[in-house]
């Protein structure tokens, strides 16, 4: 009879066990799912809105069939759809940067923006492009994502010096602002005398937007973020033993000098070209990556990482459709709006850490 009820006890066990485990899953499943579908109304919801009204017949038309209403085939493809493609690319490329830094620095609220890593592309691209401007020349998509990770990385030099001598992460982050202010104040003396035409053709970029991106630079985004994504994507294991301590990720075969290298320049790199295309854009890095563990309920990497780019994509397609539409025909500058959604989560996490730590 012992043995009876041993095995008949078994199975109950198992399933047990088995159904936090189908909870969870379900959970990640109904998070992407949420992601994807977000993602999906925001393209369409971009195609269609706009100083010219397109039906949704009208762009699965232009979509699937090709030029059947010239006009309106050129307005989706040449100048609404790359902006669309962009801002999925750079807005996902700049939440997963602020995931890396959040990392690196072990802290919520590290972000390209609040570090100044974004205001150090700014201020080289800022005289790049002017250099060029006033060569009668334009300057390549190659170009502005090189000067954007050069002064990426200047910026990011100064915030390690910084963190070297500073161990406490709220001066680590005051000092990275500082340091973003002093880029800022640069980039603005130095706009200050360039030509009338050169401020005219700085002033959308230096406030950040998506418009006036065309098929080369959506091309050229596509692929930098790409590779950073894969190679992102491939140190999941080792970002998540980095996450339980220096010491714990030593001893499972880490290199830690390599891999902090690793996270800077992955950071760098897609913050850099996020910066060359549409300008500095706050918040998103800091803001989002919170919102998709929040949504998740884990940090675990692997699921992290996708989710952080899928909510970066939504965030900043919404963004720039209030950008775009709320006040048309003016254009309001995407950072001006990341900022107005983004600044209350930033506000509400330093708030929770400071509730934790008591």
């Amino acid at each position: 009879m012992g043995r009876k009820s041993e095995l008949t006890e078994t199975p109950v066990r198992d399933s047990v066990h088995e159904t936090p485990q189908k909870k969870v899953y379900i959970r990640y499943l109904t998070a992407f799912v949420i992601l994807l579908a977000l993602l999906l109304l925001f393209i369409i919801w971009n195609i269609n809105s706009g100083s010219i009204h397109i039906s949704v017949k009208d762009i699965i038309a232009i979509l699937f069939r090709g030029k059947e209403d010239e006009t309106a085939y050129n307005i989706v493809w040449e100048i609404r759809f790359p902006r669309i493609l962009a801002a999925v690319i750079l807005g996902g490329a700049l939440s997963v940067s602020g995931f890396l830094l959040q990392t690196f620095f072990n802290n919520p609220i590290a972000g390209p923006f609040v570090l100044g890593i974004s205001s150090g592309a700014k201020l080289t691209v800022s005289l790049v492009m002017i250099y060029m401007l006033e060569k009668s020349a334009v300057a390549s998509s190659g170009t502005l994502v090189i000067a954007a990770f050069g002064g990426s990385m200047i910026s990011m030099g100064f915030v390690l010096i910084i963190a070297r001598k500073v161990k406490n992460m709220s001066m680590l982050v005051i000092s990275g602002i500082m340091i973003g202010y002093i880029c800022s104040a640069v980039t603005d003396f130095v706009v200050t005398f360039a030509d009338d035409s050169n401020i005219v053709n700085l002033h959308n970029w230096s406030m950040g937007s998506f418009s006036g991106i065309d098929w080369e630079n959506v091309q050229l985004a596509a692929a930098v973020t790409g590779v950073c994504m894969i190679l992102t994507f491939l140190m999941s294991k080792p970002i998540s033993a980095y996450q339980l301590g220096e010491a714990y990720a030593q001893n499972m075969g880490v290199n830690i000098k390599a891999f902090r290298i690793a996270l800077i320049l992955l950071s760098s790199i897609l913050s850099a070209c996020v910066t060359a295309f549409a300008g500095p854009i706050s918040f998103v890095g800091i803001a989002v990556p919170h919102l998709v563990k929040s949504l998740l309920k884990t940090a675990k990497p692997i699921l992290v990482i996708p989710g952080c780019f899928l909510g970066g994509a939504v965030f900043c397609l919404f963004c720039d459709l209030i950008a775009r539409t709320v006040f048309a025909p003016t254009e309001l500058s995407i950072s001006s709006v990341t900022a107005v959604f983004g600044a209350p989560v930033v506000i509400y996490i330093m708030i929770r850490r400071k509730r934790s730590m008591q």
